[in-house]
Formats: C-alpha cells, sequence, structure tokens
C-alpha cells in the first residue's frame, strides 16, 4: 500500500463523514423550520391510511431521514399522540419519503456538461454561507436556514470527496469482480446492505454511498437491488433500537415498521431472484445513480401498496410477536379506575422534533391538572361531608402529583436546549411556571387533608350553615381552576375570561364568608376548633384560585 493509497483512504473516510454530519444537519435544521408545520402534519393523521401515508411520505422527505421519523413515530405513539394503527400509514410513507434523498443525491451524477448546474460545484460557498449565517445572525429561525445551507454544502461535499477519493480503484479488476460476485450472490448483498446501514443508522446514507460509486460504472442491477433491499431491512434497526424501555404499542410499531421491510425483501427479493434468472442480461445491466433512485421509489411505492389493506393485519402480527407483559403486583389506581400512566407521556424520543415535544409536554400538565381538579374535590368532601375514607387517597395523589412534577420539569429542562423559536421557549417556560402551580395546588389539597385529619381525631364538624358557606366557594373555586385548566388544554381565551370572572367571584366570597363566620362564632354559634379550621380552608380554596388565575394568564399571554 502505497502513501497515496493511505491518503485515499482518509479522503473516503472524511468524505464519508461529511456526508452523514451533513445529513444529519441537515434533518435537525430542517425539523426547526418546519416548526409547527411538522405539527399540522401530525394533527391531519387520522384513521385513513391513506392520510397518514402522505403525511410519513411528506414529513421524511422534508426532514430527509425515514430513521427520524420512525423513531418519532415510535416516540408518537409511546406518548399518546399517534395510534398503533395510525402509525402503520405513517410508516410506509416514511419509507417512501426517504427516496428524496436519493434523487438530491441522483443531481450530482449528472455529466461533465451540466457542471455548473451540479450541486457539488456550489458546495464550497454554500458551506462558507451557511456557517457566515450561523456564526453571525442573532434570529433562530435565520440561524436555522443557515444551517440547513451548510447541511447541504457538507453533504454535496462529501460526495464529491468520496468519488474522487474512489475514482482510482473503480476500474481495476479487482473491483468489478468484487461487485460482480455480490450481484450473483443476492445474500450476500441483503447483508452487505444491511451491515452497513445498520453502521450508518442511515439507508439514505448507504444507498448515496452505492449511488457514488455508480458513477464508475460498475454497480450492476443485481448488486443495486439487493444491496437497497438490505439496506431497507438495515433502516429499522434504528427504530427498534429506540423502542427498548419505551411502551408495549411503541415497541410494536417499531416492528411493524421491520415487518413491512422483511415481507417487502422477501416478496419482491424472490420475484426479481427469478426474472434475473431468466432475463440474465437485467442483472448485469449497469445502473446509475438515477436507475438507483427510480429502483428505490418504484419499490418503496409498490411496497406500500400492496401491504396498505393489510394494515391491521400487521397491527395484530405485532401483538402476537410482542407479548404484554402482566406487572408482577397490582398498580394502585388514583381514583378506583384505571391507571393513570403519565411516563407514556415523557418520551425523550419527541424532543428533536419541538413543536409536538411540547404538545406532548402541554397534554401531560393537562393531565396533570385533571389530578390536581381531583384532589382538591375529595380533599373538600373529606372536609364537609366527613368522607375521611378519603384521606390516604389524597396522600397518595399529593405524592404521584410530586413525582409526576419532578419528571416534567426535567423533561422541559432538556426540551429548553432543543433549538426552539422564541415563541417556543415563551411557551415551554409557562409550562413549567404552570406545573409549579399545579404543584401548590395540589400542597393545598394536601394541607385540606390534613384538617380532615384533625376534624376527625376531635370527632368536629362543620354546621349546615358552614356546609352550605362552603358549597358556594367550592363551586366558584373548581369553576375558576377547571376552566384554567381546559384553557391550556385548547387555547380557548374564553375559558381565560370565564377564569377571570369566577375568580372575582371567589374574592367576593371568601370576603362575605369570612364576615359571616366570624360573626358566628362571636355570637358562639360554632365552636372556636372548627372555625380556624373553616377559616384555614378558606384561605386555601382562595389561593388555589389564584394559582388558577396564573395558569389561565400564561395562556393569555401566548395568544
Amino acid at each position: 500500500m502505497t502513501l497515496q493509497d493511505v491518503k485515499n483512504i482518509f479522503g473516503f473516510i472524511a468524505g464519508l463523514g461529511l456526508f452523514l454530519y451533513g445529513m444529519k444537519l441537515l434533518s435537525g435544521g430542517l425539523q426547526k423550520v418546519a416548526g409547527d408545520k411538522m405539527k399540522s402534519l401530525l394533527n391531519a393523521v387520522t384513521s385513513k391510511r391513506g392520510t397518514a401515508i402522505l403525511v410519513g411520505a411528506l414529513i421524511t422527505a422534508i426532514i430527509q431521514s425515514s430513521g427520524a421519523t420512525t423513531v418519532m413515530v415510535v416516540g408518537f405513539v409511546n406518548a399518546g399522540l399517534m395510534s398503533l394503527l395510525q402509525s402503520v400509514g405513517v410508516t410506509m410513507g416514511a419509507n417512501i419519503g426517504t427516496t428524496a434523498t436519493a434523487w438530491l443525491v441522483s443531481l450530482d451524477s449528472l455529466g461533465e456538461s451540466a457542471t455548473y448546474i451540479k450541486p457539488s460545484f456550489y458546495a464550497p460557498i454554500m458551506i462558507g454561507i451557511g456557517a457566515a449565517i450561523m456564526m453571525f445572525s442573532k434570529k433562530h429561525k435565520l440561524q436555522s436556514f443557515g444551517e440547513i445551507i451548510l447541511a447541504l454544502g457538507m453533504l454535496f461535499f462529501g460526495l464529491s470527496t468520496m468519488s474522487s477519493s474512489v475514482s482510482t480503484y473503480m476500474n481495476s479488476e479487482s473491483v468489478q469482480n468484487a461487485f460482480l460476485t455480490i450481484g450473483q450472490n443476492p445474500f450476500m448483498g441483503l447483508v452487505i446492505g444491511f451491515i452497513v446501514t445498520t453502521i450508518m443508522q442511515s439507508s439514505s446514507a448507504s444507498v448515496g454511498v452505492l449511488q457514488t460509486l455508480s458513477v464508475y460504472g460498475v454497480v450492476d442491477a443485481g448488486t443495486a437491488v439487493y444491496v437497497c433491499l438490505g439496506a431497507n431491512i438495515g433502516s429499522t434497526t434504528t427504530a427498534l433500537m429506540s423502542a427498548m424501555g419505551a411502551s408495549r404499542d411503541a415497541k410494536r410499531s417499531a416492528v411493524i415498521n421491520l415487518l413491512l421491510n422483511i415481507f417487502g425483501t422477501i416478496i419482491f427479493g424472490t420475484i426479481i431472484y427469478i426474472f434475473f434468472l431468466i432475463k440474465p442480461t437485467f442483472c448485469e445491466y449497469v445502473m446509475s445513480s438515477v436507475a438507483i433512485a427510480v429502483f428505490q421509489t418504484s419499490y418503496k411505492a409498490i411496497n406500500a401498496i400492496v401491504f396498505y389493506p393489510f394494515a391491521d393485519k400487521l397491527v395484530a402480527l405485532s401483538g402476537i410477536l410482542v407479548k404484554e407483559k402482566k406487572p408482577k403486583t397490582p398498580v394502585a389506581t388514583l381514583d378506583g379506575g384505571e391507571k393513570h400512566d403519565h411516563s407514556m407521556q415523557l418520551d425523550e424520543r419527541i424532543i428533536n422534533t419541538p413543536s409536538l415535544a411540547i404538545q406532548a409536554a402541554s397534554n401531560y400538565v393537562v393531565d396533570l391538572g385533571h389530578i390536581c381538579i381531583e384532589n382538591i374535590e375529595r380533599s373538600l368532601d373529606a372536609c364537609m361531608y366527613s368522607k375521611y375514607d378519603l384521606v390516604d387517597k389524597i396522600y397518595e395523589v399529593e405524592q404521584r402529583i410530586d413525582d409526576d412534577t419532578a419528571d416534567l420539569s426535567e423533561f422541559l429542562v432538556k426540551l429548553t436546549n432543543a433549538g426552539l423559536t422564541d415563541k417556543q421557549s415563551r411557551v415551554v417556560k409557562d409550562l413549567m411556571y404552570t406545573i409549579i402551580d399545579l404543584e401548590r395546588v395540589g400542597d393545598h389539597a394536601e394541607n385540606m387533608a390534613d384538617y380532615a385529619c384533625k376534624l376527625r381525631d376531635t370527632k368536629l364538624n362543620f354546621s349546615d350553615q358552614g356546609v352550605e358557606d362552603l358549597t358556594l366557594m367550592r363551586k366558584a373555586v373548581m369553576g375558576s381552576l377547571t376552566n384554567a385548566v381546559e384553557a391550556r388544554a385548547t387555547g380557548n381565551l374564553e375559558m381565560v375570561r370565564a377564569n377571570l370572572r369566577f375568580e372575582d367571584e371567589v374574592d367576593t366570597l371568601e370576603e362575605e364568608i369570612r364576615e359571616k363566620h366570624i360573626e358566628r362564632l362571636s355570637r358562639g354559634e360554632c365552636k372556636s376548633e372548627t372555625g380556624v379550621i373553616f377559616l384555614n380552608i378558606l384561605t386555601n380554596l382562595e389561593r388555589v384560585s389564584d394559582h388558577a388565575v396564573n395558569i389561565a394568564g400564561y395562556v393569555k399571554d401566548e395568544a
């Protein structure tokens, strides 16, 4: 091996590194620019698999990575943002959308006469412009555009570097024999495509390298077809690894992606193999970069069409392959019904898509708000109607609120480092403030549970008039809190206004009821021990309403 050979090897590795990093950077930049459009696309996913396929294809074409899309799908299913059946259509679409990269790479295979319109010709200036925008621009959106320009420049510069590094060897007899051997051995082609893609974590990258080599006329149809099919299977490993430790449905979503590609490879690989046996000249047909892109797109589109009617069968099969694990010990419920499993909504796989991660976090906050509402109701039942059997449940739920608050805070802190826009940063900040307010609402429920324990231990209870007054206060406070939580859920400003109306009522009632109660105490109509507890409950309820106003105020600020 000569010094020039070592230099060429280093050049190929450098080009491959630039290409891979350029793809990753391009995916990240496009996701940031897409922003809320990604959320809108996800919202378009319905039970209609045709819509889901289009959405999957479009999202993948935007972010230039089927691996990233399928990992996001696993995250969406795990976060409860998408059903398992909906994920099948999106996954099918993602497999089609990933071919956009192959078409992008094929642009650089234009002949010498088209040098001035080849992307690699402009790659150096794109790197310079992109880097300058990222370094000197202070606007997040402009920086994201700079990131995209830089990424495209690196991608095509990497392809050019790889191509020039291997050009010396492509006409050698040993290289041509190697490709001929692969073309005549389908299993070898599948294995090579699978291994290379698994290592690179991107079928687009492995197929892009194949397209780069095809420029030198050494890639025959047999090699291209089976390496591409193997690459498609290899692309599923990213989602499979991502699903480790996720919910059962998330694992099933990753398995469905694997099944789609395995079944497609078996069916179409067998058909093509038989066709090559009948027409061996087609197996030796030299594939160009464009021809590889055509094959990839055609195969994946046909694969989606073939398996489109069998989406529910794939879901059923994934259920057989991924068994449901039964808990070893019974899991306590929060309200006597189904267990609230918020951990499913805090999936870090979707942090790379901030708009969707924010939606998941917001859903979590709303769910947490409903739990706080339930606990306040329990604590008031315990105090007003001597339902002391609820006290243990109140303490249990309060601990769960604290744990969930800690988990959500950690998630939101990580989300702040995900390259947010100014608007997204404001929403994340408001969500952090909201969970602080909800945690304090939970504390007030705990305080009132303590008062219920005092009433139980001293065998005291409120008078009929006291219960009547608390009923009025309760209705106003719960109206304030419920409207605040629903405002966060829907963004409806009418609920913010309703929250403020209830807050005014709470303030008025608190003052009137306090004065009436003090008068009853002065007349000796109530015991002093009960009176102190009554006034403390009033104070706690008034503060709950204050926190509700804060929560609604954050929603108003975001409008």
